[in-house]
């Protein structure tokens, strides 16, 4: 621990001060991260403002690994570890170590790219795209992704995948903004002012996104391929009903322990 402009005490006392609920732990990630005192002094104000610690020190905790998050991006919540959780139950695995990729993975609205990059931990030699419709999120799941062997493209959902994978498949695993457009304003400050609204906004209901997800899922799944779409333990029977109307098999997934909902849907 380098020496700090004053005490971890102090600074403990000034996140809990700003409403920081772990602010010991808050202080401890601050101190390791910043190079300098003028380092830590920055921080800790861009924390006191509202900023989420995980875009300060430049990283996030997510299914067991740090996954690297830059300022402005939406930062990978706990509840989608299920999602990983769910996609590796479900892969199909090679009857042999071939060198073909054991399953073809497709991280869709990808964010940091943490989801993906958490599977393939999982899963070694996966097939692993990921795309998303932000500048900014891509540039920072590509730091990620792509050390982990995966690619990752810039466009609007199905729009941006390569066309080699349609048809192909194995696992569709989508974290789509799904919170109703006036229900913004009630999320804390970290989310609503410093994430992108992109990565929120899922229209009047929540859904809008959830639904053209489902409506172009089965051009690219292969027969008996996964979606995987998170959601809200209220929305939950909503998401399966549109999944159930795109013409694939909807059953629903929840962990207490993670406070995550998860409804998937199989291509037959």
């Amino acid at each position: 621990m380098h020496p700090t402009p004053y005490s971890e005490a102090a600074l403990v006392a000034r996140l809990r001060a700003a409403g920081c609920v772990f602010a010991e732990d808050e202080a401890a990630l601050l101190i390791e991260a910043a190079q300098t005192d003028e380092d830590l002094d920055s921080m800790a104000a861009r924390r006191v403002a509202g900023q989420p610690l995980e875009g300060i020190v430049g990283w996030a905790e997510f299914g067991g690994l740090r996954v690297l998050v830059d300022p402005g991006v939406f930062v990978p919540r706990r509840r989608s570890e299920v999602l990983v959780e769910e996609a590796v139950r479900l892969a199909p695995h090679p009857a042999s170590a071939a060198s073909t990729p054991s399953a073809v993975v497709v991280d869709l609205c990808c964010g940091t790219g943490a989801i993906g990059v958490a599977i393939a931990a999982r899963l070694p030699g996966i097939e692993l795209v990921a795309a998303d419709i932000d500048p900014v999120e891509v540039a920072c799941a590509r730091r990620n992704v792509e050390p982990a062997g995966g690619a990752v493209y810039l466009g609007d959902l199905y729009d941006a995948l390569p066309d080699a994978v349609r048809g192909r498949v194995d696992l569709l695993v989508v974290n789509a903004p799904y919170v109703p457009t006036e229900s913004i304003a009630l999320m804390p400050p970290e989310a609503r002012v410093h994430e992108p609204q992109v990565a929120l906004d899922g229209g009047s209901d929540g859904l809008a996104i959830q639904r053209r997800v489902a409506a172009g899922a089965s051009a690219w799944l292969r027969p008996g391929g996964h979606l995987l779409i998170e959601t809200s333990v209220r929305q939950a029977p909503l998401t399966a009903a549109i999944i159930t109307g795109a013409g694939l098999e909807a059953r629903i997934v929840h962990d207490d322990e993670l406070d995550g909902t998860v409804v998937i849907g199989r291509s037959v």
